[in-house]
């Protein structure tokens, strides 16, 4: 870990903290999800750059080290893109492997829209992409009617209300409950017993060390949950955004994967989108898509070597 170079890269208006390894032309860009950082990727930096890839891993805007704009209106997908090309022109990088997870995925499929230029290969995990449909019914809206007022969503869209939840709470066990979760279905966080009252995971996760709880709980207890937390309050805003994209493919070559255990493959009809045809319909380079089994959400942790030959057998073919 001590061979990872920590850098600060001005763009887009923030300061971006950046975690970076290896040399060469051939680089990979990981972006993380929620609640995570860049020390997700912490076994694909040092495995793929060993295998000659420069690997770069910025926390996200409003994550750990990197800055954190107050508005929620500040962190639409267009915001978070405009940091990732921000970044790239600061690294002089053209084009870049992308490799995105939860959050991170939909940022990743978003700049694979926008900016396919800047796009050599996906590899995606995780979180489907879902174009902007035509309807007029916003994401929020849909997963009120579906899901319910306490689907965790719809809970993490009043400012204020879960990071006092949260504050409450000693955020190692915070980050064990989040990072150790393994029901498949769609969360819920009920007000009448909060977040406190979720379920322990009923036996420490084998794929983490104290110390690995210990790192992203001291970096949460410094910047506390509300730039992550913005990035669910804006998912309706960065809807409206898309009006443009309505029907807009992904046209980059695409690996995608997800853990069998993975609550987003639960949510109310994505496998029969995945299975049925449509996601290929929506991603037409989608070459592959791989469910790994047994395996849960944060799949990059939990299966570190599994998803980094997955990595570097699909970016070997360009």
């Amino acid at each position: 870990m001590e061979k990872i170079e920590h850098t600060t890269v001005p763009t887009n208006g923030i300061n971006m903290h950046v975690a970076s390894i290896g040399t060469g032309p051939r680089a990979i860009l990981f972006l993380h999800g929620f609640p995570e950082l860049w020390y997700t990727w912490r076994h694909q930096l040092l495995s793929l750059s060993s295998l000659g890839y420069r690997c770069i891993a910025p926390d996200l805007r409003g994550y750990g080290d990197t800055d954190s704009p107050s508005p929620a209106a500040q962190y639409t997908s267009f915001h978070v893109v405009g940091d990732l090309v921000g970044l790239l022109d600061a690294l002089e990088i053209q084009q870049v492997f992308l490799v995105g997870h939860d959050w991170g995925a939909t940022i990743a499929w978003h700049l694979s829209l926008f900016r396919p230029d800047r796009v050599k290969a996906l590899v995606n995990t995780s979180v489907p992409f879902r174009s902007r449909a035509s309807s007029h019914v916003s994401p929020m809206t849909a997963a009120r009617a579906v899901l319910g007022d306490d689907f965790y969503m719809c809970r993490f869209q009043e400012v204020g209300v879960m990071e006092a939840e949260f504050a409450a709470m000693d955020t190692k066990i915070v980050m064990t409950k989040f990072l150790g979760h393994r029901d498949p279905n769609p969360p819920r966080i009920p007000r009448e017993t909060g977040f406190a009252g979720l379920p322990d995971p009923p036996a420490f996760p084998s794929w983490l060390s104290q110390e690995d709880v210990g790192y992203y709980a001291a970096k949460f207890e410094k910047t506390g949950f509300t730039g992550g937390l913005n990035y669910y309050r804006s998912i309706d805003l960065t809807w409206e955004m898309m009006g443009p994209w309505t029907g807009a493919k992904v046209m980059v070559p695409v690996k995608f994967i997800a853990g069998e255990l993975d609550l987003t493959l639960k949510f109310p009809g994505t496998e029969e989108y995945i299975e049925g045809g449509r996601f290929k319909e929506e991603v037409p380079l989608l070459e592959e898509i791989v469910v790994l089994k047994g395996v849960g959400h944060f799949l990059n942790e939990e299966s570190p070597e599994e998803v980094t030959k997955h990595i570097f057998d699909f970016f070997s073919q360009f």
